[in-house]
């Protein structure tokens, strides 16, 4: 794949933005008196996909439009789309999940199937996505395995969110990818669970009680003191808002942490899943 960016989706919003950044590239790289071959030669790219770039049908990396900034001494003009740029990234159905993870403060975070997308590793996520039915084209994979790390720029954020994740035990046990690849996985969760600002817990396959059995549970709060949940067995898997709604989900989640191992039994636990490999 070429890492000059990804192809724009069709009828995505962010689309006139990705075309501006284009024309503004021909712009200037027009006044820099450089060809496209000469100044593709320069960033590393063919011709083809500088012109899908400067066409609107390509989107550019943060990065490289740092460099064409710099190579095309254009006073900042381009860096000042990266923001922009890193928003495109993110494929169209996710980007409203990422801004929405952006401004929470508190995330409770229940996952039966996989590893949470906030937990997983590159490699993890790429399994993931590679497995997918039809089959996703390369570029696609690369895209989505990108958004997916990006999104966990909320590890890093100031001040950080309170993050609870309660996650089955199968979905510690399941090889996608193979040994080596569940291995970093369950080395990485340990990592995340040292955190001040997480919670990890692990619901074993033995409870004969389980408030999660109908699927994954998300609810998460934002500073002005609303909420957005979702729930796979309940409202039909929409997104709810309502303090009522809200309210069931949180019961949910309660009991679910509640019946599920204490963080420091999961650690444990996880640890224990890790010798085993």
């Amino acid at each position: 794949m070429d890492e000059a960016g990804w192809d724009v989706e069709p009828g995505d919003e962010i689309e006139p933005v990705v075309q501006a950044v284009g024309r503004l590239l021909k712009v200037c790289r027009e006044a820099a008196g450089m060809r496209v071959a000469e100044f593709g030669e320069v960033m590393g790219y063919g011709e083809d996909m500088i012109r899908k770039i400067e066409r609107g049908q390509r989107i550019p990396r943060p990065e490289f439009l740092d460099k064409a900034d710099d190579v095309l001494r254009a006073q900042g003009h381009l860096k000042a789309f990266k923001r922009d740029m890193e928003q495109a990234r993110y494929p169209k159905k996710v980007r409203d999940l990422a801004d929405m993870e952006r401004r929470a403060v508190e995330m409770l975070l229940y996952g039966s199937h996989n590893i949470h997308g906030l937990l997983q590793t590159p490699e993890y996520a790429r399994t993931l996505f590679e497995m997918r039915q039809p089959a996703l084209t390369e570029d696609i994979v690369e895209r989505e395995t990108a958004a997916r790390m990006a999104r966990k720029a909320v590890f890093e954020r100031e001040p950080a969110p309170t993050l609870s994740f309660v996650q089955e035990q199968v979905t510690l046990e399941r090889p996608y990818g193979g040994k080596m690849v569940l291995r970093r996985q369950l080395e990485h969760l340990l990592e995340v669970a040292q955190l001040r600002n997480v919670t990890l817990q692990v619901m074993p396959t033995d409870r004969q009680e389980n408030a999660g059995a109908s699927g994954l549970i998300q609810v998460l709060k934002f500073a002005d003191g609303t909420a957005i949940g979702r729930s796979s067995g309940v409202f039909n898997a929409r997104p709810v808002s309502s303090p009522k709604d809200l309210r069931i989900l949180e019961l949910r989640y309660g009991m679910i942490r509640a019946q599920a191992l204490t963080p420091r039994e999961s650690q444990a636990f996880i640890e224990q899943a890790l010798g085993r490999l």
